[in-house]
């Protein structure tokens, strides 16, 4: 009996610190991990290369309704801002095939990089990353100021990449 008092009480505060622990990663105002990606066409992109850049890095899956739903508007800001500096780089989830991202990035006429994340590195960077469409919108400074999981606001989006590119 002794031992499931103590018991309890330390597994309360191992999920705790657990939840804690995973709630550090890759929070508003923390900086963006220093990650590289190798998009479909073969070019290697930094985080770090993009500094003084507003950056948008999106979690998605070919397989995602509001993944889909959400690439008309995340296609509309690369092309309105991406002369300003934006950049956006989609990562394929590990368990998305990818014939099948080729297949719908070729479909959906993406015109910035996208970037397989087969062994789940850059998901676990960004603080295990499990669910999609999981958006990070990185600062000039290489901090990231939003983290949203499902579809983020397209006017929000807007005003905050506006107000990035003019600092």
């Amino acid at each position: 009996m002794p031992f499931k008092k103590i018991l309890s009480p330390l597994a309360a505060v191992t999920v705790c610190l657990s939840i804690a622990w995973a709630g550090w990663f890759a929070q508003p105002h923390q900086a963006a991990p220093d990650v590289g990606f190798m998009t479909l066409t073969g070019q290697p992109i930094r985080l770090e290369q993009l500094r003084g850049k507003p950056v948008l890095v999106v979690f998605w899956a070919s397989d995602c309704p509001s993944c889909l739903k959400e690439i008309p508007e995340l296609r509309s800001l690369y092309q309105r801002y991406h002369h300003q500096g934006l950049e956006i780089i989609a990562v394929a989830m590990a368990y998305d095939p990818p014939s099948e991202v080729v297949a719908v990035s070729r479909a959906m006429q993406l015109p910035y990089p996208v970037a397989l994340d087969l062994n789940s590195a850059h998901a676990k960077a960004f603080g295990d990353v499990e669910l999609t469409p999981s958006t990070f919108l990185i600062n000039p400074k290489g901090m990231i100021e939003k983290k949203i999981t499902g579809l983020f606001d397209k006017d929000d989006m807007r005003a905050a990449i506006e107000q990035f590119l003019k600092e």
